[in-house]
Order: C-alpha cells, then structure tokens, then sequence
C-alpha cells in the first residue's frame, strides 16, 4: 500500500514501481511534446484502485517547467497543451452546462490556487438566462464558484456545491484545487486532469470528503498542481543524494554498503517522518515564490478552461 504522501496519479506509479508492485489494473501512457511530457494513467478497475490508493478513472499529468516562467510565450505553449487535453475530456457538444468550482483557501497562498483560477474564468449563465438561450456557436455555459473552507465558512464544502448542483443543474462539475506532490521538481510545474473526482483539501494535508459522481450524481473532472510537498517527502530527496555520496565512498560488499543499497523507500519516510513528529505532525513546505506562481498558474487554467469550454476563445 502507498503511504508516501502525494496527490498525483503518476507518483504513485512511480511509488509501486519502486517497491516492485505490479500495476494490475493499471494503464500508462506517456508522450513526449517539445517541452512537455504528458502521462495518461488510467485505473481501470477495483484492484487498480486499491493499488494505486486514488479512484478508478483517467488521471493526466502535464509536466513543463514552463510554466515557472513568467512570460507570455511559455504561458501560452502551456495553455495550449492544457486546452487540448481539456478537450478531448469534455468533447465538443457545445450545449452541455458546466459548473467550475475553486476550492481552497483564499487565505493560505499555496491554498488559493482554485479561488484564484475561478476569478480569471469567463462565465456566461447569467448571459445565457438573461436571453433565454439554449445554444451558442461560440460559447457554452458556464457558472463558477470559490466556496471557500469549512473554517471559514462552517459549512462542508462538498454540501456548497452538492445544494448548487441540485439547483442549477449541471452536466458536469470541474473542481479546481491545490495539491501535494512528494518532489520538489514538480511544484508549480505539474498540471494533473482527473475524472475521478477529488477530496476538497488535499494540498494542505485536510482532505474532506470528496466530491465525485457517485456524491454529485454529474460527472466531475478536477485540475490540480501541487503546490506544496510535505517536510518527509522533501528530506528523502536530500536524504537520497546522502546515501548516493555514501554509497560512492563506501567499499563495495561491506555491510554498511549492503545496509545502503538495501534501504526501502517507505523505510526512509517512516525514518523521517518519525523524525519530524516531535516538531510538526503536519509540516509543508512551499517555494518563496508562490504568490507570483499562484497567479502565472492561474492564468493558465483559466485561460486553458475558456478556450476549451468556448470555441470562441479558441
């Protein structure tokens, strides 16, 4: 089972991969773009789902280290190679209705990805109601929402959008939400598209119940990008790079060397994250820059959202 802490379908893999575990019920697909790798890993079934720790469904993860820059050209190759990944989820019928929610907490910076993509997305229900129209050649329609949290609010954020769903009626709900990865390389560099749904919280280590069809009784795609990557998960790194300078000084076959070359994965995250109980049970750590990487990042999920739910913006 994976207990190493992280959001993304394709780390998991990595993760059984590592400890030797066959990925039954699992498929993986990777393409090679330009600047961008995109995997596609789909569970397929119940003992898929149990391996992997996440729900059956389509999990796709765009890396770019594009989208660390802060410029229009890298923006826009990103958002392209999001649109169309986008697009090939939702389809092309133009009169389905679509409900974006932004969870997250618009007051923790590495928490406020989603609040902050959904004030960049352009909504059109109340245009689409104003005229009485059912179909537009170059929009959909669209309603969007930041529910906030439970702390600040009271109220579980999955009974927001569940009492919204039942009112408006939605073909589908896209959540958007910040996540946790287990390396540091891919915060604020890795987009994952899922059909699964998604527990609300997940990037600051407060998962709630998730929102998913079998809850919202619509289909729900989430976009997330790990924001964070918590303390154990980043001292393994360091640690990794330790073992591999002691294992180049060691005299090979003697038993430290063995002891090295031995040591599991999960037993260096229990070894950390024992380490690390004592000061903070649940310490993240983000870059320096994220206020400025939130927006960048926001920018273009919202932008990848509107050219592919409008041809239009195309």
């Amino acid at each position: 089972m994976i207990s190493i802490r992280t959001d993304l379908a394709l780390e998991a893999t990595e993760i059984c991969e590592e400890q030797s575990t066959a990925l039954d019920g699992v498929v993986v697909d990777t393409k090679e773009l330009e600047d961008c790798t995109i995997t596609t890993v789909e569970i397929i079934n119940e003992i898929g789902s149990k391996i992997m720790n996440k729900e059956i469904g389509k999990y796709i993860t765009l890396e770019s280290d594009l989208m660390k820059f802060d410029d229009d050209d890298s923006r826009e190759k990103v958002i392209n190679y999001l649109k169309d990944e986008l697009i090939e989820i939702f389809g092309t019928d133009q009169s389905k209705k679509t409900l974006i929610i932004g969870l997250g907490n618009w007051n923790i910076t590495s928490d406020a990805l989603g609040p902050r993509a959904v004030s960049k997305t352009l909504v059109t229900r109340h245009i689409f109601k104003n005229y009485n129209k059912d179909y537009d050649d170059d929009f959909s329609e669209v309603a969007a929402l930041s529910p906030g949290v439970m702390g600040i609010t009271g109220i579980e954020t999955v009974e927001i959008v569940k009492s919204i769903v039942d009112k408006i009626k939605p073909d589908r709900v896209v959540a958007i939400d910040a996540l946790a990865s287990r390396k540091m390389d891919r915060v604020n560099s890795t987009i994952q598209i899922s059909t699964g749904g998604i527990a609300p919280g997940g990037g600051v280590g407060n998962k709630r119940k998730a929102l998913d069809k079998s809850y919202l009784g619509v289909d729900v795609i989430a976009i997330g990008v790990p924001t964070v990557v918590d303390a154990a998960t980043l001292t393994i790194d360091v640690l990794d790079l330790a073992i591999d300078n002691l294992i180049e000084v060691s005299q090979e076959n003697s038993e430290f060397y063995k002891m090295l070359t031995k040591l599991k994965e999960e037993e260096k995250y229990q070894l950390i994250k024992d380490s690390l109980d004592p000061y903070d049970k649940n310490l993240i750590v983000t870059p320096k820059d994220i206020d400025e990487t939130i927006e960048n990042l926001a920018i273009i999920i919202s932008e990848g959202l509107n050219r592919s739910l409008h041809p239009g913006r195309a």
